[in-house]
């Protein structure tokens, strides 16, 4: 076993090394240059698009849900336990200025999740049961044609697996624990309510999903938002110099401080990057996946609608819960992961603070746990057919009591590793399919320039 984990862990150090940091960006930059900047520019376009996309009008039926509710469970899996816990651990690693790194990686990966939300929804498909399906599989067996579909094949394998790792059994592992140490709730009791509750909403499909994503993800992020908020007036003198810090240490070495070690810039890059992408998933190819499934025929459209989940889970929810870190002093420390969001809440709120981090936590994990669990079914419909569903949906809920009790190191490096190996196909798919979203993208801001 031993072996096994080490063998593990040199892949793990390699898929999520400078190299596949450097393509993730690179891809997103090449995106961002291809279009002109345009997923920045059209930033407020975005947010009325998706206003105005909370429900579909007759002539956008094709789909199974609203624009709106594809972008909230989409968000529902990437805004979870990466924007608590993953934001602490890249500014307990890599210092205050891996925050700036976040932002880098979150204003590139606009391009890149626009990118992949296009493809998803160009390159569709309907199944047996008259849905639509799509993500990176469709698109690159659609798109590159079928002698690239092997590369469609691994993708679905890698998110197959990769979601009862990251999607499930982690999230339900952290749940527990913070239940337990806010509560005092027994990690297999903590597992059992979450199973039946997850049960409940998987029985109504990828609808039901939507219908409480887009009741969740709202309440859950503005909630949090405005505990940050309350934290951040409380501490509103330290804010300049916690800008100053970030700013200053993305490009300089971080000195040790307290329970900090100190960091070098290059850990400021690799941790803010890394974690940056874990926790809004640009470049992974699962979003996509939800995006297809979105009523609407405008390809372009939806892309603007998902280019705002990297926005709002990167620069909105992660800034607030890396400036409360920075601004609260508790980043020096010597504590990381949930434990340091805890105590930088709970600093400017003693008492409630902990409290405020444990039922956030416990939230976005459940809805991350919601959103996998449809990308790991739309993957394993396209590598078996829709009999393969039902099969899928038992196990991944039988797997959540069996995660919230157990030592997850070894799941969760499989996972971790499976996860950034989803990228591969999918950056190759994006780079070789990138003409066709530069061309359609040109094409529909000229028809619009036309018609005003």
């Amino acid at each position: 076993m031993e072996a096994i984990s080490a063998f593990i862990s040199t892949i793990n150090s390699l898929v999520w090394g400078p190299p596949m940091l450097v393509l993730i960006l690179g891809v997103g930059l090449f995106l961002s240059v291809g279009l002109k900047a345009m997923p920045i520019r059209k930033l407020g376009a975005g947010f009325r698009l998706m206003w105005k996309g909370r429900t579909a009008s007759n002539a956008e039926s094709e789909g199974e849900i609203p624009p709106f509710q594809a972008l909230m469970t989409a968000l529902s899996a990437t805004v979870g336990t990466g924007n608590i816990a993953g934001v602490a651990t890249a500014v307990f690693l890599g210092g205050p200025g891996a925050l700036f790194w976040m932002w880098l990686t979150a204003l590139v990966g606009m391009a890149t999740k626009y990118a992949e939300a296009v493809l998803a929804v160009k390159y569709r498909e309907v199944d047996e049961r008259g849905a639509h399906v799509g993500g990176p599989m469709y698109y690159i067996r659609n798109g590159l044609g079928k002698k690239w579909a092997w590369l469609g094949v691994l993708f679905a394998i890698f998110a197959a697996v990769a979601g009862f790792g990251i999607g499930n059994t982690v999230q339900a592992n952290s749940v527990a624990d913070v239940m337990e140490a806010s509560f005092g709730l027994p990690h297999l009791a903590t597992g059992i309510i979450l199973m039946v509750l997850v049960g409940l909403v998987l029985i109504g499909g990828i609808r039901r999903i939507g219908q409480v994503a887009s009741a969740l993800v709202p309440l859950m992020a503005i909630s949090y938002l405005l505990a940050g908020l309350v934290v951040l007036a409380i501490n509103a003198a330290e804010i300049p110099a916690a800008l100053a810090l970030v700013f200053q240490y993305a490009f300089s070495p971080a000195a040790a401080e307290g329970g900090f070690a100190g960091a070098a810039v290059w850990a400021a890059i690799r941790f803010g990057v890394a974690r940056g992408i874990f926790s809004n998933e640009a470049g992974l190819g699962s979003a996509p996946i939800a995006h297809a499934a979105a009523q609407t025929k405008n390809p372009i459209n939806q892309g603007m609608v998902a280019m705002l989940g990297t926005f709002i889970d990167t620069i909105i929810i992660c800034s607030i819960t890396g400036l409360v870190i920075i601004t609260s002093g508790a980043w020096t420390s010597g504590v990381s992961g949930a434990e340091l969001t805890s105590m930088a809440f709970d600093t400017a709120l003693p008492g409630v603070g902990n409290y405020i981090v444990a039922i956030a936590l416990a939230i976005f994990a459940f809805t991350t746990i919601l959103g996998w669990s449809f990308y790991g079914e739309r993957s394993v419909e396209f590598l078996f057919g829709v009999k393969a569903i039902v099969p899928y949906r038992v196990l991944w809920i039988l797997a959540i009591p069996l995660g919230s009790s157990l030592n997850l190191g070894f799941v969760w490096l499989v996972a971790d590793t499976l996860n950034a190996l989803m990228a591969v196909p999918n950056l190759v798919a994006l780079l070789l399919l990138s003409p066709v979203v530069f061309r359609l993208t040109r094409e529909h801001f000229a028809n619009q320039q036309a018609g005003n």
